[in-house]
């Protein structure tokens, strides 16, 4: 407690100076925001969902939600969308924020990675292109974490409708790939 009130002290003198430094004012409404949050106690603290999890079947349904989403990826990822210019993409990670006392979703974003590779015939040199892409699953606000493994519980979540919403995980693909 005495660290919290160390930091509500000296937060709102770092930002205050920070938004004094800023150019032609900017950023000086954000700070009195940030320290005002602070001050009052209201900051929002975030964890990786497999941080928050305590529940051995919460565990559970969200590395099987991860790896079916895996598998759902690659099962269609030759008819959509690797027929492009990257025609090996890869599933790299799916990953979660949980604001910790509450059990709210934050953000979920799955990572994806592909390489084209070309030959050049006169020297033997192989070039490479790399892609990386950071598609966010389009979450309706306050979902709560049980929810959200609910909703996705079945062998296929790419295509489950999200909790309060009409969307799918695939729903935010196809905006990002």
């Amino acid at each position: 407690m005495k660290l919290r009130s160390i930091l509500v002290a000296l937060v709102p003198m770092a930002l205050g100076s920070a938004a004094c430094s800023a150019p032609d004012g900017a950023g000086g409404e954000e700070a009195r925001v940030a320290a005002a949050a602070l001050t009052e106690g209201s900051a929002k603290e975030y964890v990786d969902i497999a941080q928050h999890l305590t529940e051995a079947a919460d565990v559970d349904a969200w590395y099987a939600l991860v790896s079916n989403l895996k598998r759902n990826f690659d099962d269609l990822c030759g008819d959509t969308f690797c027929e492009g210019e990257f025609s090996n993409i890869e599933s790299l990670r799916y990953r979660c924020s949980v604001e910790k006392a509450s059990g709210t979703m934050g953000t979920c974003v799955w990572v994806f990675g592909a390489s084209k590779e070309d030959v050049t015939t006169s020297t033997g040199n192989v070039t490479v292109d790399t892609q990386t892409w950071r598609c966010k699953t389009p979450l309706a606000p306050n979902t709560s974490v049980h929810d959200f493994l609910s909703a996705l519980s079945g062998t296929h979540p790419i295509d489950a409708k999200l909790p309060g919403s009409t969307q799918s995980i695939y729903d935010g693909l196809t905006n990002c790939l």
